[in-house]
């Protein structure tokens, strides 16, 4: 359902069908949507200026919301959420002085629906998190959520209590770039080994044994 979600938002924006896709993982909507103009020869023939780009990403943004929206039915049927990820949100929220959120590629509406249909919300502050509809990258939104977390609750997050669980060898690196640990988690398309070479201080095959998630990011 999101790649048809994709595929109705750029046509809506480009005027051109949407062939071709960029390798998503660990990426972006907004770096997904201009490698995808790229690779289907839909860019301005002048090329786009600065404010193009951001109005341009800006409708898109906008489209695939309401795309996306259309098919949040869908979700539940269609998509699962990970073994012990309900489990280990509800219990790392247990942890004294917590806070969590998400930095992630998807759009903030999208992002809140995917995190609603499986009840994985409650444990979350969306407020302070990061989105695909950003223009920073991953390690200035870390550092950003950061600002923004102390901002509304009037503590000072350090880089060096914050932890950072990834699933992709970019979002190591990116929490390398803010100064946070990582934990790295090999339930995407990066394998163990890959997410340790990328600098994740510790790595899980998955989030099952909530036990020792929880021991991880305690840690």
């Amino acid at each position: 359902m999101s790649r048809d979600a994709y595929a109705e938002a750029f046509r809506r924006v480009t005027g051109r069908p949407l062939v071709a896709l960029p390798q998503m993982a660990g990426a972006s909507d907004s770096e997904i949507f201009f490698q995808s103009l790229a690779l289907n020869e839909a860019l301005p023939e002048s090329g786009p200026s600065g404010q193009a780009e951001d109005e341009l990403l800006a409708r898109y943004a906008t489209e695939l919301a309401a795309a996306f929206g259309a098919r949040s039915d869908q979700l539940a049927t269609y998509g699962r959420p990970l073994p012990g990820a309900r489990e280990a949100l509800a219990a790392v929220s247990r942890l004294p002085n917590v806070i969590q959120t998400v930095i992630t590629g998807t759009i903030r509406q999208n992002a809140a629906r995917k995190l609603h249909a499986f009840d994985l919300d409650r444990y979350l502050d969306l407020g302070i998190g990061g989105y695909g509809s950003d223009v920073y990258p991953k390690g200035t939104q870390i550092v950003r959520s950061l600002a923004m977390a102390g901002e509304k609750y009037g503590v000072q997050f350090s880089p060096a209590g914050a932890v950072y669980v990834a699933d992709s060898v970019r979002d190591a690196a990116a929490a390398q770039v803010a100064g946070v640990r990582c934990l790295g988690v090999a339930t995407g398309r990066s394998t163990i080994s890959e997410l340790r070479d990328a600098g994740a201080d510790l790595v899980l095959a998955d989030l099952a044994d909530t036990s020792r998630v929880v021991a991880a990011i305690s840690r």
